[in-house]
């Protein structure tokens, strides 16, 4: 029965699993990538120390986003999971099921992954060599730890990922769980609230206790992790909280105000890796141009190139994994639109909507990203710190593409097609 309720979510869930695959695919191919480039670079040099924090970088950050995305999934499908409940299928099936799906995603992603981290690693390497970042003759050699180990994060942490998802629809009564899909009762449990304001203390008081040490600068990214958990974990109540700024836009802005506090907790998958991905390219870009501003000289282009490579490989690779958790939940909500545009909407207002939504997922993410990429590094920066208006403009342009791309971008695909046509589909 597991094996045929894994089959029924797949079948009815392609889209939804797209994601987590793309996201999983890209872990894979980052931690294979590392190692090759950790086994390669020349050892008991500054550059080999680089390469394993990188390693480091990776592994948790694939742990992280791997886990939160198919969480995400999983918490999309709580409506069927209390269906399922209600013609008799015991928590233990359901939880064994949501692990199931985890695991048919995770093992083709790792296989298809790691051959591409290989290829990637070598091409990193390589670059590394023309920059004059590494000593020439350096030669990629990939490492054959990278597939069990990439395997083994991957596949451990999306399972974990989709247990934690459904723990709640498939412990509490069909009936609570059907009324909890069509209207969560409160933006955030007790329980996570707390999980969240303990993550960000424990980030806060990491960024203290680091600075002016020797090792300050390699515990930032773990630091900024801490607060990007605590910021996700908080993101439904923040959300609820600038929701209603919304509604200064007229009535498009007063229904997505109430859509998104409705929604807040779907939405909230994406907040890990979108105020990763700003708060980490911040940080690493300000000790740059800070120093550069100083100094009145520009930092060696070997050096700038070793660490805004590394750095862009890691936003992009988070900023891949917010752009997918938005995808799935905007297609999740065809039904949604298309009940929107029965009942008298038009396809441009129905759209509008998505905007506003869109503009506040927006804004919310880029000033939790920038608190958190003030709070790291304040205490590590001996001044002032500066960071050029114009890449600040690219910084803000580039989360806007990419919410507006896992927004809007689907909604226009969805409300193409005739509403009823929409309604007939499955949720």
């Amino acid at each position: 029965m597991k094996a045929g309720l894994v089959r029924q979510a797949l079948r009815a869930h392609p889209w939804s699993f797209a994601g987590p695959f793309v996201v999983q695919c890209l872990a894979a191919a980052l931690i294979a990538g590392a190692l090759g480039a950790l086994r390669s670079l020349p050892a008991g040099t500054d550059l080999h120390e680089f390469a394993g924090v990188l390693v480091g970088i990776a592994v948790y950050l694939c742990a992280i986003l791997v886990g939160v995305t198919m969480s995400s999934t999983i918490a999309r499908q709580a409506r069927d999971i209390a269906l399922v409940r209600a013609v008799g299928a015991t928590p233990g099936l359901v939880r064994r099921a949501a692990a199931g799906q985890a695991a048919v995603i995770a093992v083709p992603a790792t296989l298809i992954g790691v051959p591409l981290g290989l290829a990637g690693g070598r091409a990193w390497v390589e670059s590394l060599v023309s920059h004059g970042a590494a000593p020439l003759g350096t030669r990629f050699v990939g490492s054959g730890a990278a597939l069990p180990v990439a395997f083994g994060i991957v596949l451990g942490t999306s399972v974990i990922g989709a247990l934690v998802a459904a723990i709640r629809p498939s412990r509490v009564r069909p009936a609570v769980a059907l009324t909890d899909t069509a209207a969560p009762r409160r933006p955030i449990s007790p329980v996570r609230a707390l999980l969240g304001v303990l993550f960000v203390a424990g980030g806060l008081a990491g960024s203290v206790a680091a600075s002016g040490t020797d090792g300050a600068e390699q515990s930032v990214f773990f630091v900024l992790l801490a607060m990007c958990l605590g910021a996700g974990l908080l993101a439904p109540a923040l959300l609820w909280l600038t929701a209603p700024f919304a509604r200064a836009l007229g009535r498009t802005g007063t229904l997505a105000a109430d859509n998104l506090a409705v929604r807040a907790k779907a939405y909230s998958g994406a907040f890990v890796p979108l105020v990763l991905a700003v708060a980490f390219a911040t940080i690493k870009v300000t000790v740059h141009t800070t120093a550069a501003h100083a100094s009145g000289h520009p930092e060696p282009a070997s050096d700038l190139w070793l660490d805004y490579s590394g750095t862009a490989v890691y936003t992009v690779f988070a900023a891949v994994a917010a752009l997918t958790t938005l995808i799935t939940v905007v297609l999740g909500r065809r039904r949604e639109l298309a009940l929107l545009r029965l009942a008298g909407a038009t396809r441009s207002g129905a759209l509008g909507v998505i905007v506003c939504e869109a503009l506040l997922v927006t804004v919310t993410g880029l000033l939790v990203a920038a608190g958190a990429a003030a709070a790291t590094l304040l205490p590590m920066l001996p001044g002032t710190p500066y960071l050029p208006a114009s890449v600040v403009v690219a910084g803000v342009g580039g989360v806007a593409l990419v919410v507006a791309a896992g927004t809007v971008g689907p909604a226009l695909g969805v409300t193409r097609r005739p509403a009823i046509a929409s309604l007939g589909d499955g949720p």
